[in-house]
This record gives C-alpha cells, sequence and structure tokens, in this order.
C-alpha cells in the first residue's frame, strides 16, 4: 500500500547532515540577520558563505561582515569543504565552508513522565553530547516533586558529560497533558497533584536559568522537525500513542500550538457522547479508546484474572501475544482500537490537510493500530474526490527522542539570547 510507509528510524545525525529545517520559514524572514545565517549554517552542517548570501538574498559583503562577528564571537568557525568528485584533482587550496561552533553553549532538553524521567544535552551545532534516563519512583508528585527530578536529571547528566552548569544556555521541559506554552504554565498533567500550575517559573527559580516549557507531543514534533522528516516538509502532523495520544502540527515550517496555546489536543477531542471515561475526567475522548489504559481496559474482557497484571505493559504484552496467536477477542480489542484511531486520523486529514502523518510511540508496536484497513478506513472517512490520499509514516524512535526534541525547543530559546 502506497500511502503507509513503514519508515523506522532509531537515530540521527545531526553532526554530519547540519539540525533544524532546511528551508525558511516565515518567523525566520524576521528575525535578525545574524540569527538568520546561524540557522542556514546550522541545518546544512558546513556551507560555503557564497551559498548562505543567496539563500539568504543578501549581498556578498553583507554576508562577509556578518560571518567576520560571528567568527570574532565564537558562533562559528570556517572549516574545509569538500570538492564536488569531479574536482577532486584540482591543486590548491580547498574551498573553505562555514560551520557551527558547538562550544559556544550547551541546552539541556528533558521528558517527565510518569514511568521515567529522560535528558539530552545538545552542543551549539546541535550535536548530542550526552543523554541520561532514570527510573521514577512515584507516579503522582507535586509541582516541586517536577522541580527536584529536573534538578537532579540535570545535575546527573552533567556529571556524565563533565560539563558545568555555567556551560548551559537554556533547558526545556516537556510534559504529557495541557500545557501554555507562552505563559509556562501546566493546565494539567495526568501525574501531577495540582492543575493551573506555573511551572516554567518554578524551574527557572530553582536553576537560575532560562526555561522554556511545553506539551510532549510538541517536543516530538520539533524533533521531526530539527532531525528526521520533517526537515525536508513545509507541513506535516505527528501524532504520539503511548501512555496517551498526543498530536503536534507543522505549517509553514513552524510548529503550531494555537491561539491560546493550547491546540492540537487530539487526544481529547471528542468521538463519542458520553462515552468511555478519559483520565482527564471527561467522557468520550479519542484516548479512552486507544491509549494503553483503554487497551489494559479492554483486556479484563479477554484474558483471564491470572493473566491480568498491574504493570500496565506486561498486561499488553499478553494481551498482543494472544492476538498474535489467533485469539479472536484480543484481535477484535486491536481491531477497536485501529477504528477510533482511523476516525481521529481522518478529522486531522479535515481539519488541517498536512502533507503527511507520522504516527510515532511505544504502542506503534503493536500493528493491529495501523494495519492497512485501518488506513484504508481513514481514507474513506475523508474527502478524497480528486487529490491524493494523505501519506501516514510509521517511525519508531527510541525513548531519548522526547528529550532530544526538547533539547532542540531549548536551543532554539539559547540562540535568541545569544544571536542579536
Amino acid at each position: 500500500m502506497d500511502t503507509l510507509q513503514l519508515n523506522r528510524q532509531h537515530s540521527v545525525h545531526a553532526e554530519t547532515l547540519g539540525c533544524g529545517p532546511t528551508f525558511t520559514s516565515t518567523r525566520q524572514h524576521q528575525t535578525p540577520l545574524p540569527r538568520q545565517v546561524i540557522d542556514v549554517v546550522r541545518a546544512h552542517g558546513t556551507i560555503a558563505r557564497g551559498d548562505v548570501a543567496r539563500k539568504l538574498d543578501i549581498s556578498p559583503a553583507t554576508m562577509t561582515s556578518l560571518s567576520a562577528d560571528l567568527i570574532n564571537n565564537g558562533f562559528i568557525a570556517e572549516t574545509e569543504l569538500k570538492r564536488p568528485q569531479a574536482q577532486d584533482s584540482l591543486r590548491g587550496r580547498p574551498p573553505v565552508g562555514l560551520t557551527i561552533s558547538g562550544t559556544a553553549g550547551y541546552s539541556i532538553g528533558i521528558k517527565i513522565s510518569d514511568q521515567s524521567n529522560s535528558a539530552v544535552i545538545l552542543d551549539f551545532a546541535g550535536k548530542k553530547v550526552g543523554n541520561l534516563s532514570q527510573s521514577v519512583v512515584q507516579a503522582q508528585r507535586s509541582p516541586n516533586d517536577i522541580v527536584r527530578e529536573t534538578r537532579a536529571l540535570i545535575e546527573a547528566i552533567l556529571r556524565t558529560t563533565n560539563l558545568a552548569i555555567s556551560d548551559v544556555t537554556a533547558v526545556a521541559v516537556g510534559v504529557p497533558g495541557m500545557v501554555d506554552f507562552t505563559a509556562g504554565r501546566v493546565i494539567w498533567c495526568p501525574f501531577m497533584q495540582e492543575t493551573d500550575v506555573a511551572l516554567r517559573d518554578l524551574l527557572q527559580n530553582a536553576l537560575k536559568l532560562p526555561v522554556r516549557i511545553d506539551n510532549d507531543a510538541n517536543l516530538l514534533t520539533l524533533a521531526e522537525l530539527w532531525f528526521g522528516a520533517g526537515r525536508h516538509r513545509e507541513n506535516f502532523a505527528v501524532v504520539s500513542i503511548e501512555h496517551g495520544v498526543g498530536m503536534g502540527l507543522v505549517i509553514d515550517h513552524e510548529l503550531r500550538r494555537g491561539g491560546m496555546g493550547l491546540g492540537m489536543e487530539l487526544g481529547h477531542s471528542k468521538v463519542q457522547m458520553d462515552g468511555a471515561l478519559c483520565r482527564c475526567g471527561r467522557r468520550g475522548c479519542l484516548e479512552a479508546y486507544i491509549a494503553d489504559y483503554a487497551l489494559v481496559r479492554e483486556a479484563s474482557t479477554a484474558l483471564k484474572t491470572a493473566q491480568i497484571s498491574p504493570d500496565t505493559h506486561e498486561t499488553l504484552e499478553t494481551l498482543y501475544a494472544q492476538a498474535k496467536a489467533g485469539d479472536q477477542v484480543s484481535k477484535a480489542i486491536f481491531s477497536r482500537a485501529g477504528k477510533y484511531l482511523a476516525m481521529g486520523l481522518a478529522n486531522v486529514v479535515t481539519l488541517f490537510d498536512p502533507a503527511a502523518i507520522l504516527l510515532s510511540g511505544e504502542r506503534l508496536k503493536f500493528e493491529y493500530l495501523y494495519e492497512e484497513n485501518v488506513i484504508a478506513e481513514m481514507h474513506h472517512l475523508t474527502f478524497n474526490e480528486g487529490r491524493t490520499p494523505t501519506p501516514v509514516e510509521i517511525h519508531a524512535w527510541g525513548d531519548l527522542i522526547w528529550a532530544q526534541g526538547a533539547a532542540a525547543l531549548a536551543l532554539d530559546h539559547a540562540t535568541d539570547l545569544l544571536i542579536s
């Protein structure tokens, strides 16, 4: 089926290919020229001055002046460019290009969840220089617990990289739930004991560093935009299926959060009036039919009492094994969840018309959720007369990709702080 591509990505190569969107967005046109130069050089890894000037539509003289200032301030450096193969035999000095100075600053991204916390450090070029994961002792936590865990994780990852806190320019933290990015507030998080928490300010006061917070699905989307398939796409949607259901949307090479900062909450869109209870406290949410806790709820009808474990992961693995072995009740549970997912994806297509939908998350190991009949049902539920069906790709990133997306958010903010 040509509209479903099993594009399983497990690692990124920012150190050789650059990182960040390879196209210029509307926002980038509004940023100062030095910042635009940094974005272009970082996106390409290494690039000639003349090519940067052409991409930004500026004169060679202006480019020479800008690059000289950035070199003097330690943000970029000159490097040899590899000659095209046809010119390998030419004599003389190799052509000179520009590259980002990685040691100009470091950014830390953190993903906080109900099972484990993870952190990634990026240098100024976007190269990953460290990562760390820690298990969570208690599922439900207070805002102060989150602050303590974040600080402990930062201290631990700095020790592994021999960096000091003074080397860090910015931090970004992602949590599941509803996050007001602009205000820096967590409106609701499934494992936080309080609602409407000014988490950004709490973290900034504790860390003495600039902090950004965001919804974790947005961080996964930033990871695609900076390091994955989204680098070369003008617009796309990311849908994640794990302990919840999340969505991120990129339009014109930029992450969109909605007019009030709380948009793209696909998991809490309604698919059934007075339906199943969602962990947000409301009924009929899409998440309540396809997230892991929804599958566990349904598993009680398919598994023997002895097979139902308090461990969600173990229960789901048992349910999946039974489905693979041909148990019709177990297969029906995944099939029902797949139909609801098709409905949710069809709504994404109808509302936003993305050029592609990228499915990601741990639950995508269960191929019943995205098998061909699910994608066919998504296409059936959308208006496809005279148009190519929206392609769907499966991206099997590891757990650290969420923190790496957070690190990209921190790096973007750090660049704003350092480059005027």
